[in-house]
């Protein structure tokens, strides 16, 4: 199948899964499966219907500590999901359950090593045939920073967000994040496309010439390389990060694939589209700016006044009211696709929404959002791609030690 970017008039959608949703409650609505989140099936019949919908991909939630409603400490509450399995090993065993929908898990990349992951992605890109991507998480809490004992907690109180000393530590992060992602594609290009020659006759299975160190050496990392796994079917694996605030803009601008933003109006979204896009220009990154998608927690109904009374339902049973980092839509399909076209014309090339409650909120976005988009002519009626950069209009890249 020709891999045929999707119109400039189209936008990109993907979900963003976990638990049983993004409401604190919504394990106990009567649909949801509390009793399966830990089975391979539960995650299975999730991916399956994302890819229903034709959407672009999935993202799966992954973290090194138990889920908190406290941004930074755990909560030790016992009536919230708490636990859950691993999103790559996720990623890995639904990719044979599928064929198109593109699988992102998450990973937190503060603690872990770049090497590890690089062939953990690659290996997923080969056995989901490239549709493989990554979400780098970064991580700032003590008790996930206790699990490994290699750093120390910072002396800084992150609710005091816009102070100099939090800004420069949130930017020292986003630094180390940027390293790591340099090496990720570094290691993915460290082979060939043709460094495997796998000639019985002559017995020659790889070309060694073919195989680079990739002598990666900064502050954070010096790995030498090369890779174990050879390079991705799709050369490189998107990379896709989560920022909120300006001092996030250089890593997406620079080193990620699709950033996510989280606007709570319009305007701020526009503003923030133009600021990253001026950056990456300013900075001769301006070649291919990245997508830009914006995230938005999803309740869906037949009509405003259902989907609003599950929302205050959920909140009752959870005992507060549901806030988020990002904005959180109550309404119906065709009133989101409004708004969703509205931020699309404002800049953003995709979005991805967060399910309040799952299956319901997925299934109202596949069944109920996907057509309504259709309809209006701003979404695919078909895959007309096999790999994840396909879906997304992104060239397969040149490896850049071949190029050398």
């Amino acid at each position: 199948m020709t891999e045929n970017p999707a119109p400039p008039t189209h936008l990109h959608l993907a979900v963003a899964l976990t638990d049983a949703g993004w409401h604190p409650a919504a394990w106990r609505e009567p649909d949801a499966r509390p009793d399966e989140l830990f089975t391979a099936g539960y995650w299975a019949d999730l991916v399956r219907e994302a890819e229903h919908g034709l959407l672009d991909f999935v993202t799966i939630e992954d973290s090194l500590g138990t889920q908190s409603d406290h941004h930074r400490l755990p909560d030790d509450r016992t009536d919230r999901v708490r636990g859950r399995l691993d999103a790559v090993l996720i990623a890995a065993r639904v990719s044979p359950l599928t064929t198109r929908v593109g699988l992102v898990p998450t990973a937190v990349v503060s603690h872990t090593e770049p090497f590890h992951l690089s062939k953990a992605i690659a290996t997923l890109d080969y056995v989901s045939s490239g549709r493989a991507g990554v979400r780098v998480q970064l991580s700032s809490r003590p008790h996930e920073i206790a699990l490994f004992g290699r750093r120390t907690p910072a002396d800084v109180d992150l609710a005091d967000f816009d102070s100099p000393a939090v800004q420069a530590y949130v930017a020292e992060g986003f630094a180390e994040t940027a390293d790591y992602v340099e090496v990720l594609r570094r290691l993915w290009d460290s082979w060939e496309d043709d460094a495997e020659i796998r000639d019985a006759a002559t017995g020659r299975f790889i070309d060694r010439d073919k195989l680079h160190y990739i002598n990666f050496r900064g502050r954070w990392f010096d790995v030498k390389g090369p890779s174990i796994t050879p390079r991705p079917p799709q050369g490189q694996p998107p990379v896709t990060a989560l920022v909120h605030a300006p001092v996030g803009h250089g890593l997406l601008a620079r080193n990620a694939d699709i950033g996510y933003i989280t606007p709570h109006t319009t305007d701020e979204a526009r503003a923030t589209v133009d600021a990253v896009r001026a950056l990456a220009a300013a900075e001769g990154y301006g070649g291919r700016p990245p997508h830009i998608f914006g995230d938005l927690v999803v309740f869906l109904d037949d009509t405003a006044d259902r989907a609003r009374a599950r929302r205050d339902r959920l909140d009752t049973v959870a005992g507060t009211a549901y806030t988020s980092d990002t904005q959180i839509f109550t309404g119906t399909p065709a009133q989101l696709a409004d708004l969703l076209q509205d931020r699309h014309r404002a800049g953003l090339s995709g979005f991805r929404l967060r399910p309040a409650t799952l299956p319901h909120d997925l299934t109202a976005i596949t069944r109920g959002l996907v057509p309504e988009l259709q309809r209006r002519g701003v979404f695919r009626t078909a895959y007309t791609a096999r790999t994840l950069r396909g879906h997304l209009g992104l060239p397969r890249p040149a490896n850049r030690y071949a190029a050398a």
